[in-house]
């Protein structure tokens, strides 16, 4: 059963730092990455990379944010910095299977939040 377990999410006032962890397991995948959702609007990526290191991020996080993952430990890592309170959101996890069972399946974590004061 694939699970993606976030965590380090909080309160900060702006300016400051947080740095989110997924913990995926049950399978392998290929692009991991995060997305958000703040109150009354769509899920968005904030940024995504694949099992070889490439990366891809939002015009609105490019700069401050920074994924990174240990394929070892099928760890994905978000290091936000510079925050601001437009960045305050439900940030979820999201890893593709990879598997010949689940190759192209999206997986979701159930996400943790982010609050930025300003």
């Amino acid at each position: 059963q694939v699970q993606l377990v976030e965590s380090g999410g909080g309160l900060v006032q702006a300016g400051g730092s947080l740095r989110l962890s997924c913990a995926a397991s049950g399978s392998i995948f290929s692009t991991m990455g995060w997305y958000r959702q703040a109150p009354g609007k769509r899920r968005e990526l904030v940024a995504v990379i694949t099992s070889g290191g490439s990366t891809n991020y939002a015009d609105s996080v490019k700069g401050r944010f920074t994924i990174s993952r240990d394929n070892a430990k099928n760890t994905v890592y978000l290091q936000m910095n510079s925050l601001k309170p437009e960045d305050t959101a439900v940030y979820y996890c999201n890893a593709e299977g990879a598997t010949r069972e689940n190759y192209g399946v999206d997986y979701w974590g159930k996400g943790t939040l982010v609050t930025v004061s300003s």
